[in-house]
């Protein structure tokens, strides 16, 4: 008991997407045709780069992660809002709840630092080509996705201790598929003041300090493209960092519009829908990105089923 007669929450109740039961069926379908598109594409580019020695450069290793971070940020959320559209008793435990939120920051934290490391990969690639071999060695890669991990977790885990650190003893109602931040906030029965300052702190600066990052190589990789004479090397540059402009500008859109802009917009409702997008929708479309919109990766597809087929 927590004084009073509020009982002390122990376990969460996840209202998912929506509450209407003609609907449950037919969203379970959805996602489940989702996740599994998600499985099948990002394990499909972590065996292909695995498998082709050509790839293992810097710029493969990066993209290697991501569909390796895309694949667990999805798989954090994705098979618990299955099963709550097949089940009466939405449930989550307090200790589930926590769990699902430190893996869910870490590999949120994990992604915006790796498109960030993809930014710099490809400003180096074209602005500095001569030198890009010497810069962007493997083991400097290897460091550097070492450490974005290691960062990553220590983000989610401060975010997590600070969430398991509140009281929660009025409704256990979570306005959401799956546990985060803010709705979390919103049930707590003590102060908050900390949280929304770590919150503001850690996520905003991560998200716009990897934004300005992002914007500032893609300005210099513009300039460097304006200053090729050929309009055919100038789409030869261009296509090189096509495919990772579409997926920056997807995954920062929707997390500027969750996690950076004032208190007085936050909407539950509305965020319960970009969240879909960021955690469920993106890690699907990101090896659709990639695969399609990359000459290696389609090279070294078609070369692996040629080696299989003989």
């Amino acid at each position: 008991m927590n004084g009073g007669n509020k009982t002390l929450v122990l376990e969460f109740i996840l209202l998912g997407l929506s509450e209407d039961p003609h609907l449950q069926t037919p969203l379970f379908l959805f996602f489940l045709s989702v996740y599994i598109f998600t499985l099948v594409g990002n394990i499909s580019i972590m065996t292909l780069i695995s498998l082709s020695p050509h790839l293992h450069i810097p710029m493969y290793i990066l993209l290697y992660n991501l569909s390796f971070v895309d694949l667990c940020c999805s798989s954090v959320v994705t098979p618990n809002l299955l099963v709550n559209f097949l089940i009466m008793n939405k449930t989550i435990s307090h200790a589930a709840c926590i769990a699902q939120l430190f893996f869910f920051a870490a590999m949120g934290s994990a992604e915006v630092f790796l498109l960030a490391l993809m930014a710099y990969d490809r400003y180096v690639a074209i602005c500095n080509p001569l030198l890009y071999a010497a810069i962007m060695t493997k083991a400097t890669c290897v460091y550097l996705v070492v450490g974005v991990y290691l960062v990553a977790s220590i983000n989610s885990l401060i975010h997590t201790l600070c969430a398991a650190s509140l009281s929660f003893c009025g409704s256990n109602k979570v306005t959401h598929f799956f546990c985060d931040v803010p709705p979390l906030l919103k049930l707590s029965c003590s102060d908050t003041s900390l949280n929304v300052i770590m919150l503001v702190i850690t996520a905003g600066s991560l998200i716009v300090g990897s934004l300005v990052f992002v914007i500032i190589s893609y300005l210099c990789i513009a300039y460097a493209i304006l200053k090729i004479s050929s309009s055919k090397g100038r789409w030869r540059a261009f296509s090189t960092c096509s495919s990772h402009f579409i997926s920056v500008t997807l995954f920062f859109g929707t997390l500027v519009f969750m996690y950076v802009r004032p208190s007085s917009k936050y909407s539950m409702e509305k965020d319960r829908v970009a969240s879909v997008f960021y955690t469920i929708i993106i890690p699907m479309l990101n090896p659709l990105i990639y695969s399609l919109r990359n000459k290696e990766v389609k090279e070294a597809l078609t070369k692996l089923r040629q080696r299989k087929f003989y």
